[in-house]
């Protein structure tokens, strides 16, 4: 998170090459950062499924996280 907030152009940059990431916060998937073309108006989504969504983004970008977590 710290790393997000102090360098936003790095998180970008990884979404641009990504498609998305994750911001931690105390070592927990706490944010999505997508890129908003992904976005499709007027659709939501229950809780369970942003969460699963989530976990296989931060299992497919593992190291991009990592990198961003340090």
């Amino acid at each position: 998170m710290t790393e997000a907030n102090q360098n936003f152009s790095r998180v970008a940059k990884l979404v641009d090459e990504n498609g998305a990431a994750v911001i931690l916060k105390n070592n927990a998937s706490r944010y999505i950062v997508i890129e908003y073309s992904k976005v499709q108006k007027n659709e939501s989504a229950d809780d369970q499924m942003v969460e699963d969504v989530a976990k296989q983004i931060l299992a497919k970008h593992a190291k991009a996280f990592e990198e961003l977590s340090k």
